[in-house]
């Protein structure tokens, strides 16, 4: 099944980019992003975030007591077991402790991880999670308004990198702590003006504050990565958070800088070449051959039969269709003379 998959992809890419099947392999981002369903196997995230596979995946339900998944159709609700049991346990404390009525939970990973079709780069081995930045509200989107409603940013509306004290409240900020002392956690992905309200504002304890890292985008979702977990001995850990640098002072500043958000300066045109350029031997995109070994045989892997209920993709309705113009009267030709 997997050998017909590749050839029919390659087959496909190959006359929609007028090249041969033998130069140019299929995108690996189109091997991963067509598989629906997670593969049987010991769960193990294989690789490291932004380059590897996942192996016996876990969905999150759709629904739970404090929390929804979004965006549905994207079929990114699947993830190692620790991350989905991480995101259970959040939703419900949260709700006990911090005033946070529950999560709206975006992208997780895809059946087998690996690289998205569109979006992330990461989120690739079932360790990452993004969670909206909205207070799940006291009723149950449909499905369709799961596809159809945003997430909302909690900075000003004045270009300035500040959060509005109105959108981003104490209980963001209990929720966001709430998630970065757990164990598990090994970073937490949020705007650097999110990052800034919490150094000045938290009281409680600091000691995990190192783990909250300003980077770009993330004012209106957090991400949670974790730890890579035991069992999973392919997984390559990310650099270790200095846990005794609570990240307030000269990191934060550049971030807060007008360094960072500079544009990019336009490339130098390059000098025309004396002699044709040579042909790069590989494609400049991932391959299959790009990721770890061992992501082959998850490809290869057949699903688990029966298929867990959680693993199934709701059909989504789609959008009403909008109103036909009203017609005006039709206009009588007139005679000829």
């Amino acid at each position: 099944m997997y050998l017909k998959k590749v050839f029919l992809i390659a087959l496909t890419s190959a006359m929609l980019a007028g090249a041969s099947l033998a130069q140019e392999p299929p995108p690996a981002k189109i091997l991963f992003g067509s598989e629906t369903t997670p593969s049987t196997g010991t769960p193990q995230a294989i690789g490291f975030y932004s380059k590897g596979c996942l192996s016996g995946a876990v969905a999150l339900p759709i629904d739970g007591p404090n929390w929804q998944a979004m965006r549905l159709s994207r079929n990114r609700r699947f993830g190692h077991p620790k991350m989905i049991e991480v995101i259970e346990r959040l939703s419900r404390d949260a709700a006990q402790y911090d005033g946070w009525p529950g999560l709206l939970v975006g992208d997780l990973s895809q059946p087998r991880g690996g690289p998205m079709l569109s979006g992330h780069a990461s989120h690739q081995i079932g360790l990452d999670a993004d969670v909206w930045l909205n207070p799940m509200p006291d009723r149950r989107y449909t499905l369709r308004e799961r596809e159809d409603i945003s997430a909302q940013s909690v900075l000003k509306n004045d270009g300035t990198l500040f959060v509005d004290p109105e959108k981003f409240t104490p209980a963001h900020e209990r929720l966001l702590m709430r998630a970065a002392s757990y164990t598990e956690v090994q970073r937490i992905f949020v705007h650097p003006g999110i990052k800034k309200a919490l150094c000045d504002d938290w009281t409680g304890d600091r000691t995990n504050l190192a783990k909250l890292r300003p980077y770009y985008g993330h004012h209106y979702h957090f991400h949670i990565r974790l730890f890579c977990e035991p069992g999973s001995p392919d997984c390559k850990p990310q650099n270790a958070v200095d846990m005794s640098d609570d990240g307030c002072g000269a990191n934060l500043s550049w971030w807060l800088s007008d360094e960072p958000w500079k544009p990019k300066e336009p490339a130098k045109k390059p000098e025309k070449p004396e002699t044709a350029p040579v042909k790069p031997a590989r494609p400049s995109y991932m391959t299959l051959s790009d990721l770890p070994k061992a992501c082959e045989a998850v490809l290869e892997a057949p699903a688990p039969s029966p298929l867990p209920e959680t693993a199934l993709t709701p059909k989504i309705p789609l959008p009403p269709l909008a109103p036909w113009p009203e017609v005006g009267p039709v206009p009588t030709p007139r005679s000829a003379g």
